[in-house]
Protein backbone atom coordinates (compact mmCIF):
# COMPACT_ATOMS: atom_id res chain seq x y z
CA UNK A 1 0.00 0.00 0.00
CA UNK A 2 1.25 3.48 -0.74
CA UNK A 3 2.59 5.57 2.11
CA UNK A 4 0.36 8.35 3.40
CA UNK A 5 2.68 10.96 1.88
CA UNK A 6 2.60 9.30 -1.55
CA UNK A 7 -1.17 9.08 -1.45
CA UNK A 8 -1.53 12.74 -0.55
CA UNK A 9 0.84 13.84 -3.30
CA UNK A 10 -1.01 11.71 -5.84
CA UNK A 11 -4.28 13.28 -4.78
CA UNK A 12 -2.82 16.76 -5.14
CA UNK A 13 -1.63 16.12 -8.69
CA UNK A 14 -5.14 14.99 -9.58
CA UNK A 15 -6.93 17.80 -7.87
CA UNK A 16 -8.97 19.92 -10.20
CA UNK A 17 -8.69 23.17 -8.35
CA UNK A 18 -6.18 24.06 -5.67
CA UNK A 19 -3.81 21.11 -5.27
CA UNK A 20 -1.49 22.53 -2.61
CA UNK A 21 -0.69 20.02 0.09
CA UNK A 22 -2.32 20.97 3.38
CA UNK A 23 -0.74 20.40 6.74
CA UNK A 24 -2.24 17.52 8.71
CA UNK A 25 -4.75 18.51 11.33
CA UNK A 26 -6.75 16.56 13.89
CA UNK A 27 -10.26 15.59 12.80
CA UNK A 28 -12.92 18.21 13.53
CA UNK A 29 -15.56 17.28 16.07
CA UNK A 30 -18.56 15.57 14.45
CA UNK A 31 -21.29 17.84 13.20
CA UNK A 32 -24.46 17.69 15.26
CA UNK A 33 -27.27 15.35 14.24
CA UNK A 34 -29.86 16.71 11.83
CA UNK A 35 -32.09 19.12 13.61
CA UNK A 36 -29.53 19.85 16.32
CA UNK A 37 -27.52 23.00 17.01
CA UNK A 38 -25.40 24.27 14.15
CA UNK A 39 -22.02 25.92 14.06
CA UNK A 40 -21.37 29.44 12.84
CA UNK A 41 -19.78 29.79 9.42
CA UNK A 42 -16.51 30.98 10.95
CA UNK A 43 -16.20 27.75 12.97
CA UNK A 44 -16.10 25.47 9.94
CA UNK A 45 -12.62 24.38 8.75
CA UNK A 46 -13.92 23.74 5.23
CA UNK A 47 -14.59 27.46 4.77
CA UNK A 48 -11.40 29.47 4.38
CA UNK A 49 -11.50 33.11 3.34
CA UNK A 50 -13.52 33.26 0.15
CA UNK A 51 -13.55 29.50 -0.62
CA UNK A 52 -15.60 26.47 0.38
CA UNK A 53 -13.75 23.14 0.17
CA UNK A 54 -15.52 19.98 -1.00
CA UNK A 55 -14.08 16.60 -2.01
CA UNK A 56 -14.41 14.10 -4.83
CA UNK A 57 -13.32 10.48 -5.15
CA UNK A 58 -13.32 8.63 -8.46
CA UNK A 59 -11.75 5.88 -10.52
CA UNK A 60 -9.31 7.99 -12.51
CA UNK A 61 -7.10 4.97 -13.19
CA UNK A 62 -7.75 1.24 -13.13
CA UNK A 63 -10.44 -0.91 -14.68
CA UNK A 64 -13.24 1.71 -14.54
CA UNK A 65 -11.14 4.75 -15.40
CA UNK A 66 -13.49 6.09 -18.07
CA UNK A 67 -16.21 6.33 -15.42
CA UNK A 68 -14.06 8.42 -13.11
CA UNK A 69 -12.69 10.66 -15.84
CA UNK A 70 -16.17 11.42 -17.22
CA UNK A 71 -17.40 12.22 -13.72
CA UNK A 72 -14.38 14.38 -12.90
CA UNK A 73 -14.73 16.36 -16.12
CA UNK A 74 -18.41 17.05 -15.54
CA UNK A 75 -17.96 18.08 -11.91
CA UNK A 76 -15.17 20.40 -13.00
CA UNK A 77 -17.49 21.88 -15.65
CA UNK A 78 -20.27 22.38 -13.10
CA UNK A 79 -18.04 24.13 -10.56
CA UNK A 80 -16.50 26.37 -13.21
CA UNK A 81 -20.01 27.50 -14.13
CA UNK A 82 -20.93 28.08 -10.49
CA UNK A 83 -17.76 30.01 -9.71
CA UNK A 84 -18.01 32.09 -12.89
CA UNK A 85 -21.51 33.10 -11.78
CA UNK A 86 -20.24 34.34 -8.42
CA UNK A 87 -20.02 31.14 -6.43
CA UNK A 88 -22.19 30.44 -3.38
CA UNK A 89 -22.99 33.20 -0.89
CA UNK A 90 -20.03 35.16 -2.20
CA UNK A 91 -17.59 32.26 -1.93
CA UNK A 92 -16.01 30.10 -4.64
CA UNK A 93 -16.20 26.31 -4.51
CA UNK A 94 -12.80 24.61 -4.31
CA UNK A 95 -12.46 20.84 -4.72
CA UNK A 96 -9.92 18.23 -3.64
CA UNK A 97 -9.93 15.15 -5.90
CA UNK A 98 -8.49 11.71 -5.15
CA UNK A 99 -8.05 8.71 -7.42
CA UNK A 100 -9.21 5.42 -5.87
CA UNK A 101 -7.67 3.39 -8.74
CA UNK A 102 -11.01 1.53 -9.13
CA UNK A 103 -10.37 -0.20 -5.77
CA UNK A 104 -12.71 -0.09 -2.75
CA UNK A 105 -9.87 -0.07 -0.24
CA UNK A 106 -8.39 3.02 -1.92
CA UNK A 107 -11.83 4.65 -1.98
CA UNK A 108 -12.05 4.15 1.79
CA UNK A 109 -8.55 5.57 2.30
CA UNK A 110 -9.35 8.60 0.16
CA UNK A 111 -12.55 9.26 2.11
CA UNK A 112 -10.58 9.15 5.35
CA UNK A 113 -8.10 11.72 3.97
CA UNK A 114 -10.85 14.05 2.79
CA UNK A 115 -12.59 13.87 6.17
CA UNK A 116 -9.66 13.98 8.59
CA UNK A 117 -6.88 15.77 6.73
CA UNK A 118 -8.54 18.00 4.14
CA UNK A 119 -11.66 18.55 6.28
CA UNK A 120 -14.10 18.98 3.40
CA UNK A 121 -17.72 20.10 3.71
CA UNK A 122 -19.05 17.16 1.67
CA UNK A 123 -17.91 14.38 -0.66
CA UNK A 124 -18.97 13.60 -4.25
CA UNK A 125 -18.62 10.12 -5.83
CA UNK A 126 -18.38 7.25 -6.73
CA UNK A 127 -19.72 5.33 -9.73
CA UNK A 128 -19.00 1.72 -8.70
CA UNK A 129 -21.30 0.72 -5.84
CA UNK A 130 -18.63 -1.31 -4.07
CA UNK A 131 -16.40 1.79 -3.94
CA UNK A 132 -19.25 4.03 -2.78
CA UNK A 133 -20.08 1.61 0.02
CA UNK A 134 -16.46 1.76 1.18
CA UNK A 135 -16.61 5.59 1.14
CA UNK A 136 -19.97 5.77 2.86
CA UNK A 137 -18.70 3.62 5.71
CA UNK A 138 -16.22 6.43 6.44
CA UNK A 139 -18.48 9.42 5.74
CA UNK A 140 -21.49 8.31 7.79
CA UNK A 141 -19.73 7.91 11.19
CA UNK A 142 -18.02 11.26 10.66
CA UNK A 143 -21.35 12.88 9.66
CA UNK A 144 -19.97 14.18 6.40
CA UNK A 145 -22.60 14.48 3.64
CA UNK A 146 -21.83 12.28 0.64
CA UNK A 147 -23.59 12.30 -2.75
CA UNK A 148 -22.98 9.36 -5.06
CA UNK A 149 -23.55 10.31 -8.65
CA UNK A 150 -24.03 6.85 -10.14
CA UNK A 151 -23.94 3.99 -7.61
CA UNK A 152 -27.22 2.12 -8.01
CA UNK A 153 -26.96 -0.63 -5.39
CA UNK A 154 -29.50 -0.02 -2.58
CA UNK A 155 -26.88 -0.76 0.09
CA UNK A 156 -25.13 2.57 -0.56
CA UNK A 157 -27.73 4.87 1.02
CA UNK A 158 -28.81 2.25 3.56
CA UNK A 159 -25.52 2.93 5.37
CA UNK A 160 -26.94 6.08 6.93
CA UNK A 161 -28.71 9.41 6.82
CA UNK A 162 -25.73 11.40 5.50
CA UNK A 163 -25.49 9.32 2.32
CA UNK A 164 -27.39 10.37 -0.85
CA UNK A 165 -27.47 9.64 -4.57
CA UNK A 166 -28.80 11.39 -7.68
CA UNK A 167 -29.33 8.20 -9.71
CA UNK A 168 -32.09 5.61 -9.64
CA UNK A 169 -31.40 2.33 -7.84
CA UNK A 170 -30.98 -1.29 -8.96
CA UNK A 171 -34.50 -2.49 -8.08
CA UNK A 172 -35.81 0.03 -10.62
CA UNK A 173 -33.07 -0.53 -13.20
CA UNK A 174 -33.50 -4.31 -13.00
CA UNK A 175 -37.25 -3.87 -13.47
CA UNK A 176 -36.68 -1.59 -16.48
CA UNK A 177 -34.73 -4.21 -18.43
CA UNK A 178 -37.01 -7.06 -17.36
CA UNK A 179 -40.00 -5.08 -18.63
CA UNK A 180 -38.21 -4.10 -21.84
CA UNK A 181 -37.15 -7.70 -22.50
CA UNK A 182 -40.65 -9.02 -21.87
CA UNK A 183 -42.84 -6.27 -23.34
CA UNK A 184 -40.72 -4.73 -26.09
CA UNK A 185 -38.48 -7.59 -27.21
CA UNK A 186 -41.10 -10.28 -26.48
CA UNK A 187 -38.52 -12.56 -24.87
CA UNK A 188 -39.73 -15.59 -22.91
CA UNK A 189 -36.37 -17.28 -22.20
CA UNK A 190 -33.42 -15.34 -20.82
CA UNK A 191 -30.04 -16.38 -19.39
CA UNK A 192 -28.21 -14.30 -16.75
CA UNK A 193 -24.44 -13.88 -16.50
CA UNK A 194 -23.38 -11.93 -13.38
CA UNK A 195 -20.13 -10.73 -11.77
CA UNK A 196 -19.81 -12.52 -8.43
CA UNK A 197 -17.55 -9.84 -6.93
CA UNK A 198 -19.70 -6.82 -7.76
CA UNK A 199 -22.50 -5.49 -5.53
CA UNK A 200 -23.76 -3.65 -8.60
CA UNK A 201 -23.95 -6.75 -10.79
CA UNK A 202 -25.44 -8.95 -8.09
CA UNK A 203 -28.14 -6.43 -7.22
CA UNK A 204 -29.21 -5.91 -10.82
CA UNK A 205 -29.22 -9.63 -11.61
CA UNK A 206 -31.33 -10.48 -8.58
CA UNK A 207 -34.00 -7.92 -9.44
CA UNK A 208 -34.02 -8.74 -13.15
CA UNK A 209 -34.52 -12.45 -12.48
CA UNK A 210 -37.34 -11.83 -10.01
CA UNK A 211 -39.19 -9.30 -12.15
CA UNK A 212 -38.81 -11.19 -15.43
CA UNK A 213 -40.14 -14.33 -13.77
CA UNK A 214 -43.08 -12.43 -12.26
CA UNK A 215 -43.94 -11.20 -15.77
CA UNK A 216 -44.17 -14.79 -17.01
CA UNK A 217 -40.66 -15.18 -18.42
CA UNK A 218 -38.24 -17.99 -17.63
CA UNK A 219 -34.61 -17.79 -16.53
CA UNK A 220 -33.08 -20.70 -18.44
CA UNK A 221 -29.46 -20.40 -17.26
CA UNK A 222 -27.53 -18.71 -14.48
CA UNK A 223 -23.77 -18.30 -14.78
CA UNK A 224 -21.14 -16.21 -12.96
CA UNK A 225 -17.76 -14.65 -13.69
CA UNK A 226 -15.14 -12.52 -11.94
CA UNK A 227 -14.29 -9.00 -13.12
CA UNK A 228 -11.10 -8.88 -15.12
CA UNK A 229 -11.35 -12.44 -16.45
CA UNK A 230 -10.31 -12.97 -20.06
CA UNK A 231 -12.00 -16.29 -20.85
CA UNK A 232 -15.78 -16.61 -20.53
CA UNK A 233 -16.20 -19.53 -22.93
CA UNK A 234 -17.22 -22.18 -20.38
CA UNK A 235 -20.03 -20.00 -19.02
CA UNK A 236 -21.14 -19.00 -22.51
CA UNK A 237 -21.11 -22.61 -23.71
CA UNK A 238 -23.43 -23.57 -20.86
CA UNK A 239 -25.68 -20.64 -21.73
CA UNK A 240 -25.74 -21.62 -25.41
CA UNK A 241 -27.13 -25.06 -24.51
CA UNK A 242 -30.13 -23.38 -22.84
CA UNK A 243 -31.10 -21.64 -26.12
CA UNK A 244 -32.09 -18.25 -24.63
CA UNK A 245 -33.74 -15.40 -26.50
CA UNK A 246 -31.48 -12.98 -24.69
CA UNK A 247 -28.64 -12.82 -22.16
CA UNK A 248 -28.70 -10.28 -19.33
CA UNK A 249 -25.16 -9.25 -18.33
CA UNK A 250 -25.23 -6.49 -15.68
CA UNK A 251 -21.51 -5.77 -15.61
CA UNK A 252 -19.03 -3.08 -16.61
CA UNK A 253 -17.94 -2.24 -20.14
CA UNK A 254 -14.45 -3.63 -19.54
CA UNK A 255 -15.83 -7.18 -19.40
CA UNK A 256 -18.84 -6.78 -21.68
CA UNK A 257 -16.78 -6.22 -24.82
CA UNK A 258 -14.81 -9.43 -24.30
CA UNK A 259 -17.92 -11.42 -23.36
CA UNK A 260 -19.74 -10.20 -26.47
CA UNK A 261 -16.88 -11.16 -28.81
CA UNK A 262 -16.56 -14.63 -27.32
CA UNK A 263 -20.33 -15.16 -27.42
CA UNK A 264 -20.43 -14.41 -31.13
CA UNK A 265 -17.36 -16.61 -31.75
CA UNK A 266 -19.29 -19.49 -30.15
CA UNK A 267 -22.22 -18.88 -32.47
CA UNK A 268 -24.51 -17.35 -29.85
CA UNK A 269 -26.95 -15.00 -31.60
CA UNK A 270 -29.11 -14.14 -28.58
CA UNK A 271 -29.52 -10.41 -27.88
CA UNK A 272 -27.30 -9.10 -25.11
CA UNK A 273 -28.73 -6.78 -22.45
CA UNK A 274 -27.23 -4.85 -19.57
CA UNK A 275 -27.27 -1.86 -17.26
CA UNK A 276 -25.67 1.55 -17.06
CA UNK A 277 -22.25 0.01 -16.40
CA UNK A 278 -22.06 -0.54 -20.16
CA UNK A 279 -22.02 3.19 -20.85
CA UNK A 280 -18.55 4.02 -22.15
CA UNK A 281 -16.99 4.85 -25.49
CA UNK A 282 -14.59 1.98 -24.76
CA UNK A 283 -17.49 -0.46 -25.17
CA UNK A 284 -17.36 0.03 -28.93
CA UNK A 285 -13.58 -0.45 -29.01
CA UNK A 286 -13.66 -3.60 -26.89
CA UNK A 287 -16.76 -5.18 -28.37
CA UNK A 288 -16.76 -3.99 -31.97
CA UNK A 289 -19.51 -5.48 -34.12
CA UNK A 290 -20.21 -8.10 -31.43
CA UNK A 291 -22.05 -5.57 -29.23
CA UNK A 292 -24.10 -4.03 -32.02
CA UNK A 293 -27.81 -4.64 -31.58
CA UNK A 294 -27.49 -5.02 -27.80
CA UNK A 295 -29.51 -2.99 -25.30
CA UNK A 296 -28.82 -1.40 -21.93
CA UNK A 297 -30.65 0.78 -19.43
CA UNK A 298 -29.25 4.24 -18.77
CA UNK A 299 -29.83 7.58 -17.07
CA UNK A 300 -30.13 9.87 -20.08
CA UNK A 301 -29.90 9.95 -23.84
CA UNK A 302 -27.78 12.43 -25.79
CA UNK A 303 -30.54 12.30 -28.42
CA UNK A 304 -32.95 14.07 -26.06
CA UNK A 305 -33.81 17.49 -27.57
CA UNK A 306 -34.40 19.09 -24.15
CA UNK A 307 -32.53 22.47 -24.25
CA UNK A 308 -31.01 21.87 -20.82
CA UNK A 309 -29.53 18.57 -21.99
CA UNK A 310 -28.31 19.95 -25.30
CA UNK A 311 -26.61 22.91 -23.58
CA UNK A 312 -24.81 20.54 -21.23
CA UNK A 313 -23.68 18.40 -24.17
CA UNK A 314 -22.45 21.46 -26.12
CA UNK A 315 -20.56 22.84 -23.12
CA UNK A 316 -18.99 19.47 -22.34
CA UNK A 317 -17.93 18.94 -25.97
CA UNK A 318 -16.40 22.41 -26.08
CA UNK A 319 -14.41 21.71 -22.91
CA UNK A 320 -13.40 18.08 -23.43
CA UNK A 321 -13.93 17.29 -27.12
CA UNK A 322 -16.43 14.45 -26.75
CA UNK A 323 -20.11 13.76 -26.16
CA UNK A 324 -20.69 13.23 -22.41
CA UNK A 325 -21.83 9.81 -21.30
CA UNK A 326 -24.42 9.23 -18.58
CA UNK A 327 -21.72 9.14 -15.89
CA UNK A 328 -20.74 12.67 -16.87
CA UNK A 329 -24.36 13.80 -16.78
CA UNK A 330 -24.81 12.30 -13.33
CA UNK A 331 -21.55 13.84 -12.10
CA UNK A 332 -22.75 17.23 -13.25
CA UNK A 333 -26.10 16.71 -11.51
CA UNK A 334 -24.44 15.58 -8.27
CA UNK A 335 -22.29 18.71 -8.18
CA UNK A 336 -25.24 20.98 -8.92
CA UNK A 337 -27.45 19.32 -6.29
CA UNK A 338 -24.64 19.85 -3.76
CA UNK A 339 -24.27 23.51 -4.74
CA UNK A 340 -28.04 24.03 -4.57
CA UNK A 341 -28.10 22.56 -1.06
CA UNK A 342 -25.21 24.75 0.12
CA UNK A 343 -27.12 27.77 -1.19
CA UNK A 344 -30.30 26.78 0.68
CA UNK A 345 -28.61 25.79 3.93
CA UNK A 346 -28.78 28.50 6.65
CA UNK A 347 -25.01 28.22 7.19
CA UNK A 348 -22.01 26.13 6.18
CA UNK A 349 -22.38 23.53 8.91
CA UNK A 350 -22.34 19.92 7.64
CA UNK A 351 -25.61 19.06 9.39
CA UNK A 352 -27.34 22.07 7.83
CA UNK A 353 -26.09 21.13 4.38
CA UNK A 354 -27.11 17.51 4.98
CA UNK A 355 -30.65 18.65 5.80
CA UNK A 356 -30.78 20.84 2.69
CA UNK A 357 -29.70 17.94 0.46
CA UNK A 358 -32.42 15.77 1.99
CA UNK A 359 -35.02 18.39 1.04
CA UNK A 360 -34.09 18.32 -2.68
CA UNK A 361 -37.31 18.29 -4.71
CA UNK A 362 -38.03 19.04 -8.37
CA UNK A 363 -34.40 19.82 -9.10
CA UNK A 364 -34.00 20.23 -12.89
CA UNK A 365 -31.05 17.94 -13.61
CA UNK A 366 -29.55 16.91 -16.92
CA UNK A 367 -30.67 13.35 -16.17
CA UNK A 368 -34.23 14.40 -15.36
CA UNK A 369 -36.18 16.01 -12.55
CA UNK A 370 -34.51 14.92 -9.31
CA UNK A 371 -36.61 14.22 -6.24
CA UNK A 372 -34.92 12.62 -3.25
CA UNK A 373 -37.18 10.27 -1.29
CA UNK A 374 -37.10 9.49 2.42
CA UNK A 375 -34.38 6.91 1.79
CA UNK A 376 -32.22 9.55 0.06
CA UNK A 377 -32.57 7.96 -3.38
CA UNK A 378 -33.55 9.77 -6.57
CA UNK A 379 -36.91 8.96 -8.13
CA UNK A 380 -36.90 9.40 -11.91
CA UNK A 381 -37.35 7.51 -15.21
CA UNK A 382 -34.76 5.47 -17.11
CA UNK A 383 -34.05 5.18 -20.81
CA UNK A 384 -33.15 2.12 -22.86
CA UNK A 385 -30.45 2.53 -25.51
CA UNK A 386 -29.51 0.31 -28.44
CA UNK A 387 -25.82 -0.14 -29.26
CA UNK A 388 -24.98 0.73 -32.86
CA UNK A 389 -21.79 1.33 -34.84
CA UNK A 390 -19.76 3.51 -32.52
CA UNK A 391 -22.79 5.13 -30.90
CA UNK A 392 -26.01 4.42 -29.07
CA UNK A 393 -29.59 5.12 -30.12
CA UNK A 394 -32.53 6.00 -27.91
CA UNK A 395 -35.20 3.28 -27.88
CA UNK A 396 -37.58 3.81 -24.96
CA UNK A 397 -38.27 5.63 -21.68
CA UNK A 398 -39.62 3.60 -18.78
CA UNK A 399 -41.04 5.43 -15.76
CA UNK A 400 -41.13 4.21 -12.12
Amino acid sequence: MRSVLAAVLTGCVLALIGCEKKASAPPPPPSPSPGGATAAAGDTPWVSGDTILIGEIGSLTGSEATFGISTRNAIELALKEVNAAGGVKGKKIDIRVYDDQSKPEEAANAATRLINQDQVLLILGEVASTNSIAMANKAQPARVPMISNASTNPKVTEIGDYIFRVCFIDPFQGYVMAKFAHDNLKFTRVAVLRDLGSDYSQGLADVFERKFTEMGGKIVARETYTKGSTDFRSQLTAIKRSQPDGIYIPGYYTDIGVIARQARELGINAKLMGGDGWDSSKLFELGGAAVEGSYFSNHYSADDPNPRIQKFIADYKAAYGSVPDALAALGYDAAMVAVDAIKRAPNFDRASVRNAIAQTKNFPGVTGMINLDDKRNATKPAVVLEVGKGKTKYVATIAP
